[in-house]
């Protein structure tokens, strides 16, 4: 029976969990991700990778660009609740830059990752000016929505202790809405926003479905409470 401090890792992904991007992977895992949250791990860079090569199969792109921007896109970790937050794909762009310089890429294509990163964040606001930021965007978005969306959000509230719900006025009907404070309101804060602006038609197709998730599980959250 396995120890409860011995329950298994994102960590075990390994770059062949990035095929056909397996020797970029093994160059950039090392610098994926910082910190410990569990909503920006190995895990959700594997999500969007294979979101990702999943839209490129329609809309095209530069493989090589795209992947480097997903497995580097989340590499600075910043709470949600920090006043930082908005600043997070910035950070995480110029750290990028200095991990693919290393590695002797060429400066056009360190700047189009670069620029896939940092525009990639709801937060920052940022227009998508190439195909592989556009992809980037929508391939991280759809993480955020349908049943990994709403687990993520769940997860997130845990960690900045956050009530699910208020009991008076769960559905904000006659509040401001506080997605600090109460996890549900984050879905309609944000998360219903996000199907509205997906950049390509492939990504568009995926976040309808998730979408219609995302809202049959606060249907029902809403009848269980």
């Amino acid at each position: 029976m396995r120890a409860m401090n011995d329950r298994p890792s994102s960590a075990a992904l390994v770059p062949a969990n990035f095929a056909p991007q397996a020797e970029l992977a093994e160059a950039l895992l090392p610098h994926a991700i910082s910190g410990d949250d569990g909503s920006h791990d190995l895990a959700h860079i594997h999500r969007v990778f294979r979101n990702a090569m999943r839209i490129a199969e329609q809309e095209g792109g530069d493989r090589r660009i795209l992947a480097a921007a997903v497995l580097l896109h989340d590499c600075v970790a910043v709470e949600k609740s920090s006043p930082l937050r908005s600043q997070a794909s910035r950070l995480a762009a110029e750290k990028a830059c200095g991990v693919l310089t290393g590695l002797h890429w060429d400066t056009a294509d360190i700047a189009a990752v670069a620029h896939a990163i940092t525009a990639h964040s709801f937060s920052a606001n940022i227009a998508p000016e190439t195909l592989e930021a556009r992809i980037l965007q929508d391939a991280d978005r759809l993480d955020a929505i349908g049943m990994i969306g709403a687990a993520r959000c769940f997860y997130t509230a845990g960690r900045m202790g956050s009530a699910l719900y208020d009991p008076v006025d769960p559905l904000a009907e006659h509040r401001e809405l506080d997605d600090r404070a109460f996890a549900i309101d984050h879905f309609a804060a944000k998360l219903f926003k996000l199907s509205e602006n997906f950049q390509t038609a492939a990504g568009a197709a995926i976040a309808q479905a998730r979408h219609e998730r995302l809202q049959a599980v606060l249907t029902q959250f809403i009848d269980e409470i």
